[in-house]
């Protein structure tokens, strides 16, 4: 079991799965979907406490129209069809960063999830649309500009309220699918001391086995923060 522990996936490669099959960008989207409920479930088991998903970030608005209308059309039914399985299994939905670009009836529709499942406790998914790290990181630092006694504890609250969540720490593992090597403007402040997995396997091909082969390699890191080995053993002791 992973308690505690902060899981966040860039959800990497779709698209480039289904044009390797003759498909169109989209099939790859839809396909992704379901490798969401997958992952979801197998978080849950695993006791995580937090997952962080990318799933449309500030960059991706300059991607073909229809390729933008089907990723919003995706969200809204998972909204619509996984808010009850998420209450069934105490699962919490939170829609972090913009919501000013999105419309009207997604806006409802997240509002909508994210009341329905506040009660929920066993897992805090947050699920990342018209996100942009430097975004929060300087609407941030604007609200910061006025408060006399800044620490990281406050500054890390000052973002979860810029990106509609609540604090739940930094990020204690980051897994990017997809063959690509980056972060992308992904929770640049809270994966200041992430682990990094990077894997081949595109997104819609990352099941439950494959996440739980990269919890297995996060349990083998030794997690340092900057101390040397022994005493950040000792601390963890």
């Amino acid at each position: 079991m992973m308690q505690n522990l902060h899981v966040a996936i860039i959800m990497d490669g779709n698209g480039r799965w289904a044009l390797h099959r003759g498909l169109p960008r989209t099939a790859g989207h839809v396909e992704g979907a379901k490798t969401v409920n997958t992952v979801v479930e197998a978080s849950a088991r695993a006791g995580v406490r937090t997952l962080t998903l990318y799933a449309f970030s500030a960059d991706n608005w300059a991607r073909p129209s229809a390729e933008v209308a089907a990723l919003m059309r995706l969200l809204r039914r998972y909204l619509t069809t996984e808010t009850r399985r998420c209450i069934e299994q105490s699962i919490r939905i939170n829609i972090i960063g913009r919501r000013d670009r999105l419309s009207a009836s997604l806006v409802r529709a997240i509002e909508h999830s994210e009341r329905l499942t506040a009660a929920c406790s066993r897992m805090h998914l947050r699920i990342a649309v018209d996100y942009s790290a430097q975004h929060s990181i300087l609407q941030a630092a604007r609200r910061a500009g006025s408060c006399a006694q800044l620490s990281t504890e406050v500054f890390h609250g000052l973002l979860a309220e810029v990106d509609h969540s609540s604090p739940c720490g930094p990020v204690d593992l980051l897994i990017r699918t997809g063959g690509e090597q980056r972060l992308s403007d992904f929770l640049l402040w809270e994966c200041a001391y992430a682990e990094l997995y990077f894997t081949a396997r595109p997104w819609p091909e990352f099941g439950a086995e494959e996440f739980q082969a990269a919890l297995v390699e996060f349990a083998r890191r030794q997690r340092r923060f900057g101390r040397l080995a022994d005493a950040a053993a000792g601390q963890a002791s």
